[in-house]
């Protein structure tokens, strides 16, 4: 499985799906952030939510302020 992984790598053939939803929802966070002044106060819940999508990423969340 690995060897798939690269063949698509090398060749560029990725799922754009995936990368466009990603694309969407950076462009939608950066319009609400400048709307948005100050900081947000979160749920116990919603804080949950957010750490238990955290665990799951490879890439470590990066936090803008």
């Amino acid at each position: 499985m690995i060897w798939a992984h690269m063949l698509a790598y090398i060749t560029g053939t990725v799922d754009q799906e995936p990368l466009l939803r990603n694309e969407y929802l950076a462009a939608e966070n950066r319009i609400l952030r400048a709307q948005i002044k100050g900081r947000l106060l979160l749920s116990d819940a919603e804080n949950y939510s957010i750490s238990a999508v955290s665990r799951k990423s490879k890439a470590p969340i990066a936090h803008s302020e």
